[in-house]
């Protein structure tokens, strides 16, 4: 397989070859590309059930996302979550736009991702609610750097900053830059969830 050197060299013997100048011309700002909204003519016919169920294959592990507050601290349970880059070390989860949580972690401007392990599918379960007191006879501490609950009995807990908030359709993308992070002593197996369902 060919590397990058031998990539721009064979890029260079092309170019020379082809009678290309040697000195580079300055090159124009390209045009703005037109940026519009997608018609509803354009959107592919995708049923929203099946998309879930095909979806649904792919085993995800479970988080709980939390973040401190003035009127109590903020969380809720969380699958799509996912490492992203190791230098800066930074972390993203995805959040429904209509979400009644994400305002105050938005507002906290930190948050503490909570991996949850296979005995904790009920503490998933009161956080997956809304509407509810979901630290309600949760034990936690707090986390070092944002001070979000760090739930008990976790695998392993990422106290991260809010890095960037991108759209993504009808959820939110977060990123966030993580200042701190650790595992528990407990050897439990992690809670995964797979076709609407813990296993």
């Amino acid at each position: 397989m060919m590397g990058h050197a031998g990539m721009a060299a064979a890029a260079v013997r092309y170019l020379r070859s082809a009678g290309a100048p040697t000195v580079a011309e300055p090159v124009g700002t390209p045009p703005r590309p037109q940026l519009r909204a997608v018609r509803d003519d354009e959107r592919a016919p995708l049923d929203p059930t099946e998309f879930r169920r095909v979806l649904g294959t792919f085993a995800t592990g479970v988080t709980v996302i939390t973040a401190p507050g003035e009127q109590g601290p903020a969380g809720f349970a969380c699958q799509s979550f996912s490492s992203l880059s190791l230098d800066p070390p930074l972390v993203a989860f995805m959040v429904g736009r209509t979400s009644t949580t994400w305002p105050r972690i938005a507002r906290a401007g930190v948050f503490c991702v909570n991996v949850l392990g296979a005995h904790q599918a009920d503490l998933c379960r009161g956080f997956a609610v809304s509407g509810a007191d979901k630290f309600a006879g949760v034990g936690y501490d707090a986390a070092p750097f944002s001070g979000s609950p760090r739930l008990s009995g976790s695998l392993a807990w990422i106290d991260c900053a809010v890095h960037a908030v991108h759209l993504g359709g009808d959820h939110l993308i977060v990123v966030g830059r993580v200042q701190s992070l650790g595992t528990s002593d407990t050897h439990q197996e992690p809670l995964l969830f797979h076709r609407g369902r813990f296993l």
